[in-house]
């Protein structure tokens, strides 16, 4: 086991590059790499591709697909991508420029290992686990079957989960063992690359009982003209008593196409915080079930997005509460200007026997153009008595008395909005109560504006 993961180390780092992209998605994932995985997990792989086939393709008459711009999910261009070059790693280790102090760090492009910083020997002793997806396949077996797209996706993109299933062969694992801390938070980036180039992040995350430990992902663009597909699945697993922080910071280039499904567990007295910033692509469909199995576990979902040009957002969503004495709280705030449009389908499920639920979903829409449109459609399910459950969505401009305030203080028109809208933001970025990661977020959504 020891001499494949060396090996396995050595080609995922020292790989020389080909001359030409691989086949089409469309074909069918390649077997290339089939001597150096393990035969159950290509099976495995081999029946999610038939899944795959079988599917019949996002239809808008479907209701998880209502309003969405089906016609944008065309596959047919995008392949699997080269190696990348040494010039071409160095490039984006450069731009990989995130968090100041990091526990640890992983970088990939085109869904290949650019570098990886471990954990210090502190950490490692107490036995957490920070790895590429490959290495954990092979050292722990148990473990990563047991969580490894345990949840169904339920809310629409059950054939591009099964897509993502069947290519995927890169990503993050990380375990957190019972009772540790990890300080300072694990940093992940995922680059588009190659040109029509098609990548399968995966990241899946468990947290023992009573640990604690803070993700951020960046999803990133390295050229702002290559258009690109990426779809993505995120395993997140809070055991009892314990509480995970999770980031995505999406930011892929306007012509790239993005389906990005999350699941995440949370037992007994656990809690578990997602915040999703939504900046990048033509088409960004985020789908997130949290599902509630434990008594005394929270969830908070929280989501933002800026829109211009012609971008769509898509995001689906599930509050699952299986189990009494739980709560959920979702907030997410969209900004949208020129002809962007966003979609948001939410439920607040609440399982029989679940009683003393406390849910609420909130969804708040700034419409900064009369081109842009939002459409929100929450709801509720709620199959226990002694619930307290609220759901709303509003859609409205930018207040023309706080509007005039700043204009009559000589503030020009630009910078004035670029001020509202982030404060109109900032209810739900604050929230995450960690200071480097917040203003990290924060300069993001002031870059998507450009320079003053």
């Amino acid at each position: 086991m020891t001499n494949q993961t060396a090996v396995l180390d050595e080609v995922m780092e020292l790989e020389s590059p080909q001359e030409h992209c691989g086949p089409a998605i469309l074909s069918g994932p390649s077997v290339a790499r089939e001597a150096e995985l393990p035969g159950w997990f290509h099976d495995q792989q081999r029946a999610a591709w038939a899944k795959f086939e079988s599917f019949p393709f996002p239809n808008r008459k479907d209701q998880a697909w209502r309003f969405s711009s089906v016609e944008a999910l065309d596959l047919s261009r995008y392949a699997q991508p080269a190696r990348l070059t040494q010039f071409e790693r160095d490039e984006i280790l450069g731009r990989s420029v995130g968090l100041d102090a990091v526990a640890g760090r992983l970088i990939f492009a085109d869904d290949q290992l650019v570098r990886r910083d471990p954990l210090s020997e502190t950490l490692l002793k107490t036995g957490v686990l920070l790895m590429p997806l490959e290495r954990a396949l092979l050292e722990h077996e148990d473990l990563f079957r047991k969580h490894f797209m345990a949840q169904p996706a339920a809310l629409g993109s059950a054939k591009f989960a099964a897509l993502h299933e069947a290519f995927v062969n890169s990503g993050t694992f990380i375990y957190v063992p019972r009772g540790v801390e990890v300080e300072l938070p694990i940093e992940i980036f995922h680059w588009l690359h190659g040109e029509n180039a098609a990548v399968f992040p995966h990241t899946l995350l468990i947290a023992d009982e009573f640990s604690k430990v803070t993700v951020i992902e960046h999803f990133r663009s390295a050229h702002p003209e290559r258009s690109g597909f990426a779809c993505g699945v995120n395993d997140l697993v809070a055991g009892n008593g314990a509480k995970i922080n999770y980031i995505c910071a999406q930011n892929w280039n306007e012509k790239a196409l993005s389906i990005q499904i999350n699941a995440t567990t949370a037992d007994r007295d656990a809690s578990a915080l997602s915040l999703n910033v939504h900046l990048g692509g033509a088409y960004s469909r985020f789908e997130s079930l949290s599902r509630l199995t434990g008594e005394g576990a929270r969830s908070d979902l929280l989501a933002v997005s800026v829109a211009n040009g012609t971008q769509e957002f898509d995001a689906r969503t599930l509050q699952d509460h299986v189990s009494p004495h739980t709560t959920s709280d979702l907030l997410y705030k969209n900004a949208l200007t020129d002809r962007t449009r966003n979609t948001f389908g939410g439920l607040i499920r609440v399982e029989p026997h679940a009683h003393f639920t406390d849910a609420y979903q909130t969804v708040r829409n700034l419409l900064l153009s009369d081109d842009a449109e939002a459409n929100s459609m929450p709801g509720l399910e709620i199959l226990a008595d002694n619930v307290k459950c609220s759901h709303g969505a509003t859609s409205g401009q930018i207040n023309e008395d706080e509007m005039f305030y700043l204009l009559a203080r000589g503030i020009p028109l630009p910078i004035a909005k670029q001020l509202l809208i982030i404060g109109f933001l900032n209810e739900v970025v604050d929230r995450l109560q960690h200071p480097a990661i917040t203003d990290l977020v924060r300069e993001l959504i002031e870059d998507k504006f450009g320079p003053r």
